[in-house]
């Protein structure tokens, strides 16, 4: 599939998603949020995808909603969307809540600036590495309305509620190093060293680990933050290590360990994954 405002590239195991207004900072719209999840649902069904990569086209991340609506960019009756909230659902949280059930671990590369939607957008991402030029700010005090993307639920689980309140509070705009300091981002790099950065990390996991272990990973330390009590975790880890003990990656796995070789692990994301979440259930839209 040929996409309009990202680009898809699959090379040796990993997936690099660019946003691709770079004219426009990359801002977020209705068809970038579509050609997002689709990636999304391409990346899980696709065994040859072990991580995914996103960044942006140029010198911006995102620079978050596109504004050139004016002041009814927020408005659904101006926008002719339904008033009804049954109906109206924020897209930015429709992409978040898709990168939260990815099966594929996934690390932002943040190449420049990155505001509303546009940072917003990364806290459901497992790793994020920011380029010395990037600039994050949840602005959305400043523009009269509300943080989105479930990033009230995010951002505090990130970086605590203290520095969560802080930053959505005043709305500023500020450096990656404060981002740093705050917890936000993993690590700032050199522009030009931020890709091969990310590159690193993403190869370190598709070349060293089983494919279908690091999606349950995923799975139970996500998940693992919507539980009421760390009983869900032991029946989750308890299934985990039933289920997986006897396949042939674990045995790969250990074999590999013991003579002191590279592994060579076969199990597939897309047709292999067990479900150790019986109890875990999706909240309908309400």
């Amino acid at each position: 599939m040929a996409y309009e405002q990202i680009s898809y590239d699959v090379a040796d195991g990993v997936l690099t998603i660019t946003l691709d207004r770079p004219e426009q900072l990359n801002a977020f719209t209705a068809t970038m949020q579509n050609e997002l999840i689709d990636a999304c649902d391409r990346a899980d069904a696709d065994d040859n995808v072990r991580v995914i990569i996103v960044t942006g086209r140029g010198r911006g991340f995102c620079a978050g909603a596109d504004l050139s609506g004016g002041p009814a960019t927020f408005d659904a009756t101006s926008r002719g969307r339904s008033t009804d909230i049954r109906d109206y659902r924020d897209g930015g949280g429709m992409v978040t809540l898709r990168f939260f059930e990815l099966k594929k671990p996934i690390i932002a590369a943040i190449n420049g600036p990155a505001v509303g939607v546009g940072i917003t957008m990364t806290l459901a991402m497992d790793v994020r590495l920011a380029s010395e030029n990037a600039r994050m700010g949840f602005v959305f005090a400043r523009r009269g309305i509300v943080p989105e993307a479930c990033s009230s639920w995010f951002l505090p689980r990130v970086v605590g509620i203290s520095q969560a309140m802080e930053w959505v509070s005043t709305g500023r705009v500020f450096t990656a190093q404060e981002a740093l300091a705050g917890g936000l981002v993993r690590s700032v790099h050199a522009h030009d060293d931020l890709l091969p950065a990310a590159n690193a990390l993403a190869r370190e996991i598709a070349d060293n680990t089983a494919p279908v272990s690091v999606a349950l990973c995923r799975q139970l330390m996500w998940r693992g933050l919507v539980a009421d009590h760390p009983m869900h975790a032991h029946m989750a880890d308890s299934r985990g290590i039933l289920v997986m003990g006897g396949t042939a990656d674990v045995k790969e796995g250990v074999a590999a360990f013991l003579e002191k070789r590279a592994p060579r692990f076969a199990g597939s994301v897309s047709t292999e994954l067990p479900d150790l979440f019986p109890f875990y259930k999706t909240p309908e839209f309400e």
